[in-house]
């Protein structure tokens, strides 16, 4: 028998946190207006966002790069200076 938690998309997890963590959340969730359940939930959400970001902006370096020997010595000089390196 699904709860009423489950019905909605969601589940449940058990999660055990040091008390100091615990009283830094409380105070900062009270700062949000959002219960610690609710900032803990949007601190993992965005989380993991920053995380698909981190793995999209990698994979589009890794793609500039690997199509590098395309390029012409400008379009790489640019390619460097897009990416914040320095030409040796």
């Amino acid at each position: 028998m699904a709860n009423e938690t489950q019905d909605k998309g969601k589940k449940q997890v058990l999660l055990r946190l040091s008390l100091e963590l615990w009283d830094s959340l409380a105070k900062w969730a009270e700062d949000e207006y959002r219960s610690i359940n609710g900032q803990i939930e949007f601190l993992l959400s965005e989380s993991v966002k920053r995380r698909k970001r981190s793995i999209s902006r990698d994979k589009q370096t890794y793609e500039d790069f690997a199509n590098a020997n395309r390029l012409s010595d400008e379009e790489y000089k640019n390619l460097l200076k897009k990416y914040g390196i320095e030409e040796s």
